[in-house]
């Protein structure tokens, strides 16, 4: 009994009789004789052959498998890496696997991991743009700068460039960082410092700050982190850092205060937590306190301080004048009128350590001593004499105001009634007073008036009894006047009109 098997040229056979291999198969016709013949067939279009029991095979038939394959065994901590023409594929640790010769160039490179876990440059150039199994492709650009880590573990940095790393029996990853950017977000700094400081040395910074330092990082001359007392921080190396101790540098210079408190947006408001901040206007004073205790005047300006370590508060002091007013004061005068006042006073801060250490409030102090001296000084007047003399109170309340501040680093300026509002009873009982002498004055006025008036008439009268002449024109008078109110009158003679009006007797 015979069997026929054609073998096309683009494939191979392996022949098998009852399960037990026996040779390859090349092209063309194959006639065997006897049952429990079989033969599996391959396209060398797939290179690889999947082949059962390939360890058995290479064992037991070295010389036939050489010849016909490719073999590519890896070990426990091995790996290849296969081309198969233009094609390249990857073969995992403690494997075996069998490619086909002769229909495409095979050529396999195995590799330790243990000793050499990062691809060759010249392997990673060909496939840095293929997806294969097992490798890691990374790009770091001229930008950036990569630290590679594997199971957590810091291994090395990378410099701009492809590489290319096993992930068999690696956990690899590379953290990339933007070199412009001068402040690294690195992970575990501490472990970085402690157990590689030749990375450090080669591309950081280390700022570390004693207890009573900080620093200001600066980048471009911009700055860019202020870092607190005890603290520890790593940048990139094309950094300028100024440190400062706040034991006597406590106080910020001019300079800084521009910077940190006055400059741009993102600085001040990276720098204010750190700082304690007071702005003194034009003609105010401010105090400054260090744990409780007044430590320094302030000037007109802005102040800032380091508030690590210290209890700081500061105060500002107005030393302009300024007014209160103390109004609606209810006060009983010596004969129990009640009365209602309201009195304005102008006072001054001019000495702000004396006033502020000795007064909680100021105003308040003032406005006080002001309620105690008007009462004092209305209690001791008649009604009669706060209305006659309202100059006498004014004067009374500043001297006891004046007295009252002296010690206090106040001076009082100016006080003075504005206001005394009387009951409305009291009112109208003054006014009926002012009335009755008004009146009685008016009277008297008038009798004088019509005394007068009349000693002037009897005088005429008697000038005109002794002088006809001086009667007569003074009836030409009165006859003007009469005629001023007369439209039109008809007369014979002027002469005639006058004989009947007037007849003077001549003795």
């Amino acid at each position: 009994m015979f069997r026929r098997f054609h073998i096309k040229q683009y494939e191979r056979g392996l022949l098998y009789r009852r399960g037990d291999f026996r040779k390859v198969l090349r092209p063309g016709m194959h006639y065997l004789f006897g049952p429990g013949w079989h033969v599996d067939v391959y396209d060398l279009s797939v290179p690889e052959a999947d082949l059962p029991n390939i360890e058995f095979l290479v064992e037991a038939y070295p010389a036939l498998m050489t010849e016909n394959f490719v073999i590519v065994k890896t070990g426990p901590v091995e790996a290849a890496l296969v081309r198969l023409g233009h094609n390249w594929t990857t073969v995992g640790p403690d494997q075996t696997r069998a490619f086909w010769r002769g229909f495409i160039e095979v050529e396999a490179h195995v590799f330790n991991l243990e000793r050499e876990f990062e691809l060759p440059a010249q392997f990673v150039h060909l496939i840095k743009d293929r997806s294969l199994a097992g490798v890691r492709i990374v790009q770091v650009a001229e930008s950036q700068i990569g630290l590679l880590y594997d199971r957590g573990n810091f291994v090395r940095p990378l410099e701009p460039g492809i590489y290319g790393f096993w992930c068999f029996e690696h956990e690899i990853a590379v953290c990339l960082y933007d070199r412009t950017q001068p402040v690294p977000d690195l992970p575990l700094e501490d472990v970085l410092i402690e157990r590689h400081p030749d990375f450090v040395a080669a591309y950081c910074q280390v700022v570390q700050l004693g207890p009573t330092e900080v620093a200001i990082v600066r980048h471009k001359g911009r700055a860019i982190s202020i870092l607190p007392p005890a603290s520890r921080k790593l940048f990139w190396r094309d950094v300028e850092v100024e440190v400062l101790d706040t034991q006597t540098e406590f106080k910020l210079s001019p300079k800084l205060v521009a910077e940190l408190v006055n400059g741009l947006p993102d600085v001040v408001q990276r720098a204010a937590p750190l700082l304690h901040v007071c702005e003194v206007p034009a003609q105010h004073v401010g105090l400054l306190y260090v744990d409780g205790d007044l430590r320094e005047t302030l000037g007109p300006g802005c102040h800032a301080w380091w508030v690590f370590g210290r209890d700081l508060k500061t105060e500002v002091v107005d030393m302009r004048l300024r007014t209160v007013e103390v109004s609606g004061q209810e006060i009983l005068s010596k004969d129990k009128v009640p009365l209602r006042f309201n009195l304005t006073a102008g006072y001054k801060v001019v000495d702000p350590v004396v006033a502020k250490s000795k007064l909680v409030d100021i105003e308040e102090y003032v406005y006080k001593e002001l309620q105690f001296g008007l009462r004092a000084a209305v209690g001791t007047r008649a009604l009669d004499e706060l209305l006659e003399d309202k100059g006498a109170v004014d004067r009374e309340v500043a001297a006891h105001i004046a007295d009252k501040t002296r010690d206090y680093g106040i001076e009082v300026s100016s006080v003075g009634v504005k206001d005394i509002i009387l009951p409305g009873e009291i009112k109208t009982i003054l006014s009926k007073v002012v009335e009755a002498e008004k009146a009685a004055q008016a009277n008297v006025i008038r009798r004088r008036e019509e005394t007068a008036a009349t000693r002037s008439m009897l005088n005429t009268a008697r000038v005109m009894e002794d002088n006809p002449v001086a009667l007569r024109l003074k009836e030409l008078e009165v006859l003007e006047r009469i005629a001023e109110k007369i439209e039109r009158i008809n007369v014979g003679s002027f002469d005639g009109l006058l004989k009947e009006l007037v007849s003077i007797k001549v003795d």
